[in-house]
């Protein structure tokens, strides 16, 4: 009786976070500024130095506030933002939001292992909700670790075209922020990952700040190795006074071989990845339907010779 109630207030709890965030997140707010300084600290992405984050602010940031008071909290949120901006999601309460629901997540599983185990023995109740725990705590994270690789993947595969496309508008005589501003307008459809993040550095460089640390910031949100190239490459010809457009020619050459080599290695990967579903799933199914036919034909013929005499 007692773990029906607990696995019925944890049910209820759990639904009700789940309707508060989803209040929270498509109510709207009239607060420009504040919106505007939160996406400068998203995009900033410094860190060293983290905010202490205090109460107040509405529901999901005194959520956010009560997590970092747990040992560890703290740090746990930060590697989390982090991982959300490698994501490209970079909302306001994109934090909060994923925060809460794998909290909510992690209760869910772990009330289901407590009320289906509500008549088992103690072992059986401890080993169901330790499998419990790891599984609502890992899957959120990993799914998180999956929306990473793909946002550099789509990174990766628009950067040599946009790096091309920098390249000849900079030979028309264009200026750097307003060539890459006219290349993100550009591949806004094509490739609009890229794209926001080009215009993310024309910002931050209108707004008064370093372009050179607005390059900087922008490998550390993205985390490509290419990007980082392209920066340093940007960098170094607006230093010395070399020629950029030319130099983005090659490197745009460079990323395109890249990327057929990425490609040729997949497809060289793709027939030993066939091979474990080949194996399971279509072989059996192909042995059956060749082969008990036959089977079925052979114990009929031998069932009629071995049957009685007429």
């Amino acid at each position: 009786m007692l773990t029906n109630v607990i696995f019925f207030f944890m049910i209820l709890a759990t639904v009700s976070a789940l309707l508060w965030s989803g209040i929270e997140v498509f109510r709207d707010r009239e607060d420009p500024l504040a919106d505007r300084l939160q996406e400068l600290r998203s995009h900033a992405m410094a860190n060293a130095g983290r905010p202490t984050r205090t109460r107040g602010g509405g529901l999901l940031n005194n959520i956010l506030y009560l997590i970092s008071l747990f040992p560890g909290g703290e740090r746990w949120l930060g590697d989390t933002e982090n991982e959300l901006a490698h994501a490209g999601i970079r909302k306001r309460r994109a934090l909060a939001v994923y925060s809460l629901f794998q909290l909510a997540f992690l209760f869910t599983l772990v009330g289901s292992a407590l009320y289906a185990e509500r008549d088992g023995d103690a072992a059986a109740k401890l080993g169901l909700i330790t499998a419990a725990v790891i599984l609502g705590w890992l899957l959120p994270q990993q799914v998180l670790h999956r929306l990473v690789k793909s946002y550099r993947r789509k990174l990766q595969d628009g950067l040599p075209d946009t790096v091309d496309l920098l390249g000849i508008v900079l030979g028309t005589g264009l200026a750097l922020d307003q060539a890459m501003l006219r290349v993100a307008e550009e591949m806004r459809y094509l490739y609009p990952e890229l794209a926001d993040e080009f215009s993310t550095v024309v910002m931050q460089v209108k707004a008064g700040q370093e372009r050179a640390k607005a390059f900087q910031q922008l490998v550390r949100r993205t985390g490509v190795e290419d990007i980082k190239a392209l920066a340093t490459m940007i960098l170094q010809s607006e230093r010395f006074g070399t020629s950029l457009a030319q130099a983005l020619k090659v490197y745009a050459d460079s990323l395109r071989n890249k990327r057929r080599l990425r490609a040729e290695a997949a497809v060289a990967k793709a027939g030993i990845k066939m091979l474990f579903p080949i194996v399971l799933f279509v072989l059996p199914a192909l042995f059956v339907v060749t082969l008990v036919p036959g089977i079925l034909s052979v114990l009929h013929d031998l069932k009629q010779g071995f049957g009685p005499p007429r």
